[in-house]
């Protein structure tokens, strides 16, 4: 209480946070939050409440959308909040702003709108949000609230929310929370047996030291310091007679010893008997819905009229058995999940089915559409009811909407069910279309394994007379399965089933879907002519969705157009991709909208090395539960880090990456990591560790695959530059060029475009026709590239006599080259010799500063190379004494040393030799030598000009 007292006062200041209340069932989280809503109430803040819920699979997002709702019972006008776009999107959760046509499925997105709609309906007074039965919420609801999680600070916003302490993803939402310093965990423990009495003597009205100690021993032995098992078997032992009032105050007199449940349930039950066999009816028919009921339903199921079902329950109310579910308007709940496992003892397995059977018919009738929870809400009561199969085809249609949705972890919960019931039946069209939603939803979760469990099935089906197209559909579904876990073969095998099924004259709406398919696997699958086969079978499925309004054809058609013209053109490239957000957004698409934007923030990295719409890509397919893109965006960026030269972040990333698609064996995912590990060593100059994450490439499929390339250029060759090997290096770009030859690819990286040009060119086994080749295409202008085609350029104005213009055109390369130091510096070392052959640039200046780097980086070939040619030059050698790191990178590449340094640090204060000599306890003479070797090395005439100079760092 102190906690949530101060706490809800900083909300109304916009000091708003979270707080977490953990404990077991029973505990009194509900009664703590029940008083923070009173607090709240009291000082003017405005409440919204919403509850998980505990009856069938999770419904997305009904705790917000309930919460939310209540805002528009207020009378208040919210037209006018200033939301802007995000209105729009809150139409997913508040049926009054849905226009049909949400622009973003976007979790991440989604949360800010959330954020935003708090903050502005909390603005004047404060607001809190209470989530009860958060361990109930769904993965889509668990996302949203992370990142409120994350965003609540300076809001006037107090999220409170209950959690079971049962091990459960909320649980770890609220752990990780409290670790991060972004939110309080709250656990509720037990009470203590002295506050058992304390409690047991409120309850009967009298003082602590007069409860009999029988009842008091009982009570803490069977409750285990819950205040609800408190309470109930309390009044069990009042109910039953073992515990009366007398004269003297309270008296055990009857048997207290009695199984708890047993207890419990008779106690419960005691009191539904008060309120007659009609109340008994009543809720005996609620229960059958779960812990919640809809009064509108159960109305209709049980004939009650107005007045009977209000009166009954009212008396529930007065009876501690139910209590009005108020976030949500016509809902009532059960105070205790065990009230309704007491109503139950009184039912037979015949008469639960019954009252089952009923409310899923009133559910129907009156609500005919089933949206909403309403959908899984009826299966569940089908399947109470025993109708397998209708409670499978409701299920699988709940599971479709959720995957339409993009919510793809309840998606899985709920097809998975529903291919489990109708597995029983003989209802083959409607299993096969749940095959058809499941495969791929296993496949955006990463369950390859549960995936290709289903083949069978689909062989089974293909004997029990399902249609060709169907069948085919299934085969095509299984096949999209093999390509995103790299199983090219096995992909190919059911494109071929698929085209056999679908026999020599299909109509071309079946095939569409297989063409797209067979073009991804193709593009997979080795060979010389594969980018020609992809291009060919994606055109036609193209032209072919077109034609006939196949959305998600056309998407996937255009993601691999794009894929295939990046080495043409990156403009025309990104307008495929336009093309294809734009019909996912059309047709909210939300898994093809998150393909095209993965492949936008793709071509953002290669051509610019941007990150950020890349790491956008990742939350928005984190939130909708795709693993498999998760993890994909995973590997660029290890890669990106290597790259860069973030070699402990890049270590650290990898392995945890590799843990986790090992076990998926996500075997892309896994290729990629592993060479960006390769490379990571190779940049390194470490060779052993190279050859062993290749040696691990290997193993998984590596030979023929599309990274095949990049672990020549990006690794092998980058190693024996390492090694200060330049044969070697260009023995591995060839064998670059010999593989894309055999096997032609999409990864542009390998050194064709870059480092090889630029190698070519030193050699002078390339001119200015093969530079300008090279540098037209659009690979060559992929930043990674183009710092070593612009350094090629570079070397051929020097060798054609336009030193000036060399000499801009390196540091043009140098500053493409800013964010990845290793190719930088290495690019420095290899174009000085050339620029010192020709008679220009400043080559000296660039060794001392690839040296530096090399020498920190411990790659000792390269920087021993450097110091060697600085000696060919003239140029004298410095050792590298302590403090070297602390010069400033334009004076040490002037050959400025550390005591040099620390005089012209003082400069700045313009001290006289003798002042400056006192503070380095040198000489004024060798500060006078000190001083003028500066003014030589720097350029500056004079010593007033060098303290400028020095005043300026």
């Amino acid at each position: 209480m102190s906690e949530l007292r101060r706490a809800l006062p900083e909300a109304r200041e916009h000091r708003g946070g979270v707080v977490f209340l953990v404990g077991e069932a029973g505990i009194g989280k509900s009664r703590l939050a029940a008083e923070a809503v009173g607090i709240a109430f009291d000082s003017g803040m405005r409440v919204l409440r919403g509850r998980s819920s505990t009856t069938g699979p999770a419904v997305p997002f009904r705790p917000l959308t309930e919460a939310l709702m209540s805002l528009f019972r207020s009378g208040e006008p919210l037209d006018d909040l200033p939301l802007g776009p995000y209105r729009s999107v809150l139409g997913r959760l508040i049926p009054d702003w849905n226009t049909g046509t949400q622009e973003s499925s976007s979790m991440l997105v989604l949360g800010e709108a959330v954020l935003r709609l708090l903050i502005a309906t909390g603005r004047e007074r404060g607001q809190l949000l209470l989530l009860e039965d958060l361990h109930e919420a769904d993965p889509e609801t668990l996302a949203v609230v992370e990142y409120l999680v994350d965003n609540l600070e300076h809001t006037p916003v107090l999220l409170l929310a209950t959690i079971h302490t049962e091990p459960c993803d909320a649980l770890d939402l609220a752990a990780s929370a409290q670790r991060r310093g972004v939110g309080t965990l709250l656990e509720l423990p037990p009470l203590t047996r002295p506050e058992v009495g304390r409690m047991i003597a409120a309850q009967l009205g009298t003082e602590p030291e007069r409860v009999p100690a029988p009842a008091l021993d009982r009570l803490w032995d069977d409750s285990a310091g819950s205040p609800f098992l408190v309470e109930e078997l309390l009044q069990g032992m009042i109910s039953s007679g073992a515990l009366v009032r007398g004269d003297e105050g309270w008296t055990v007199v009857g048997d207290l010893r009695s199984d708890v449940s047993t207890a419990l349930a008779r106690g419960i039950l005691r009191r539904i008997d008060r309120l007659g066999s009609q109340g008994l009816t009543l809720l005996s028919a609620a229960a059958v819905f779960g812990r919640r009921f809809p009064l509108t339903v159960l109305q209709r199921m049980t004939g009650i009229d107005d007045r009977g079902l209000l009166t009954h329950l009212h008396a529930g109310v007065a009876a501690q058995l139910v209590v009005p579910d108020e976030p949500a308007p016509d809902w009532y709940a059960f105070r205790h999940r065990l009230t309704v496992e007491a109503l139950f003892t009184q039912l037979t397995p015949a008469n639960r089915a019954e009252l089952s059977g009923r409310a899923a018919d009133a559910v129907q009738e009156l609500h005919p559409e089933l949206t909403g929870e309403w959908c899984s809400l009826a299966a569940g009561l089908r399947l109470e009811a025993g109708d397998l199969a209708e409670a499978g085809r409701l299920f699988a249609e709940a599971g479709r909407r959720a995957l339409a949705d993009g919510n793809i972890g309840s998606a899985v919960a709920l097809l998975d069910r529903a291919e489990r019931l109708l597995s029983g039946t003989q209802d083959t069209a409607h299993r096969a279309g749940v095959l058809e939603a499941l495969l791929p939803a296993l496949a955006e979760a990463g369950e390859f394994t549960r995936a290709f469990g289903l083949a069978e099935q689909l062989n089974a089906l293909g004997g029990s007379g399902l249609s060709a197209p169907r069948l085919a559909a299934l085969h095509t579904r299984l096949a999209k399965v093999a390509h995103v876990a790299g199983r090219w073969a096995d992909g190919n095998r059911q494109i071929a089933r698929a085209r056999a099924v679908l026999g020599t004259a299909p109509d071309e709406r079946h095939t569409a879907p297989v063409d797209v398919a067979a073009a991804y696997l193709a593009l997979d699958t080795p060979g010389p002519d594969r980018s020609q086969q992809a291009e060919k079978l994606a055109r036609t499925a193209l032209h072919t969705a077109e034609r006939h309004d196949l959305p998600t054809v056309v998407c996937q058609a255009w993601e691999l157009l794009a894929t295939l013209t990046r080495e043409g053109d990156f403009d025309e490239a990104t307008a495929m991709l336009e093309r294809a957000l734009y019909t996912a957004e059309k047709h909210q698409l939300p898994l093809q909208r998150m393909y095209a934007l993965t492949r936008l923030g793709g071509n953002a990295w290669l051509t610019e090395g941007e990150t950020a719409p890349l790491l956008a890509a990742r939350g928005e397919a984190l939130r909708l539960g795709s693993a498999t893109i998760v993890h994909t965006i995973d590997g660029i960026l290890v890669l990106d880090a290597v790259l860069r030269a973030d070699f402990p972040a890049a270590r650290t990333a990898a392995e945890e990456c590799l843990t986790v698609v090992r076990r998926l064996r996500l075997a892309p995912t896994i290729r990629y990591v592993l060479l960006a590990q390769a490379t990571l060593a190779a940049h390194q100059g470490d060779r052993a560790a190279m050859d062993l994450a290749l040696s691990a490439f290997a193993e998984w499929d590596g030979r023929g695959s599309q990274e095949e390339p990049l672990t020549l250029g990006l690794a092998r060759a980058f190693c024996a530059l390492m090694e200060e090997d330049r044969s070697g290096a260009v023995r591995e770009l060839r064998a670059v060029s010999a593989l894309e030859r055999a096997n032609p690819s999409t990864y542009h990286l390998s050194g064709h475009y870059g480092i090889g040009l630029f190698l070519d060119v030193l050699a002078k086994d390339a001119g200015r026709e093969g530079h300008a080749e090279i540098a037209a295409t659009a690979p060559g202008r992929m930043r990674w590239n183009r710092q070593f085609v612009l350094l090629a350029e570079a070397v051929l104005l020097g060798r054609e006599g336009r030193p000036g213009q060399a000499a801009a055109v390196v540091e043009q390369a140098l500053r493409l080259a800013g964010p990845y130091p290793t190719a930088l510096h290495l690019g420095l070392r290899l174009v000085a010799e050339a620029a010192h052959e020709d008679g220009w640039g400043e080559p000296v200046a660039w060794l001392r500063r690839a040296e530096h780097h090399f020498h920190q980086s411990s790659v000792p070939d390269v920087a021993n190379a450097c110091r060697a040619a600085l000696r060919r030059m003239g140029a004298p050698v410095h050792q590298h004494r302590s403090g070297t790191s602390r010069i400033p990178e334009s004076l040490r590449a002037q050959g400025i040393t550390v005591r040099e340094y620390e005089v012209f640090q003082l400069l700045a204060e313009r001290l006289s030799n003798r002042d400056i000599a006192e503070r380095l306890f040198i000489s004024p003479r060798t500060v006078e030598k000190h001083i003028a070797s500066l003014i030589t090395k720097t350029g500056h005439h004079n010593r007033s000009a060098l303290c400028d100079l020095s005043a300026s760092f």
